[in-house]
């Protein structure tokens, strides 16, 4: 066959098959690093028992955007202020090798963090934790968590909804049209994702109620430097 004829032959398959359709979406799998026995039995039971410990006022209603309550979209509570020194030394360990998974770079960031817990009924709508307008200054997201053995609730999954573009468009599309992926709270693991993926916290069963059975999280961010607190300078 001549290169005349190879070009005649795609032409005329060219005129035979429609176009793809300008209502095509591309989709794409958001990457989550999921890490399990993360801290070991010991130090992630001790980190269990501070996080049971921590009630009463302690504890508050979560926010939307750390200034708004909707319980509507989110319902849970949180304490800021929790400690968990030998959590945050981990997530440093294994820094440099989530980086290069997820092509980000957290050189010079500084954590930020706190615990959530989730009980009978409790939830998180689609969000993401970074934006343009939004929490700009987060890198990366982490969430690690905590129960007993065994779970005693059920639910509380987190689903990361895949990314997806209009093939003939620059815009991201409707969040809500994507496919996702749930991933366990499974005692002692850990994931990291990009914030600005969206994600939620499903529904959350827990038929006794109590708080010690609640599903717990330290959900925390490694941050840009805020330039006020260096001068101006985010580098050492």
């Amino acid at each position: 066959m001549t290169t005349q004829d190879t070009a005649a032959a795609r032409e005329a398959v060219a005129q035979q098959c429609p176009p793809v359709s300008t209502e095509a979406i591309w989709r794409v799998p958001v990457t989550v690093c999921r890490i399990t026995r993360f801290l070991g039995e010991r130090t992630a039971g001790a980190l269990l028992e501070r996080a049971i410990a921590s009630t009463g006022e302690l504890l508050r209603p979560s926010l939307i955007g750390d200034r708004e309550l909707a319980p509507e979209v989110r319902r849970s509570r949180s304490y800021q202020d929790f400690a968990a020194p030998e959590l945050i030394a981990a997530v440093e360990e294994v820094r440099e090798a989530v980086e290069h998974t997820l092509g980000v770079s957290c050189q010079y960031a500084e954590p930020s963090y706190g615990l959530n817990v989730h009980n009978d009924g409790d939830f998180y709508r689609a969000h993401q934790d970074s934006s343009a307008e939004y929490s700009p200054r987060r890198l990366l997201t982490f969430v690690y968590y905590l129960h007993r053995t065994p779970r005693p609730f059920t639910g509380g999954e987190l689903r990361v909804f895949d990314a997806a573009l209009p093939l003939y468009a620059a815009t991201t599309g409707d969040w809500e049209r994507h496919t996702w992926r749930d991933w366990e709270p499974e005692h002692d693991s850990i994931v990291f994702f990009r914030p600005t993926a969206w994600h939620e916290v499903r529904p959350v069963g827990c038929p006794s109620g109590r708080h010690e059975d609640s599903r717990f999280a330290v959900n925390g961010w490694l941050c840009v430097p805020d330039p006020a607190d260096r001068g101006g300078d985010v580098n050492p």
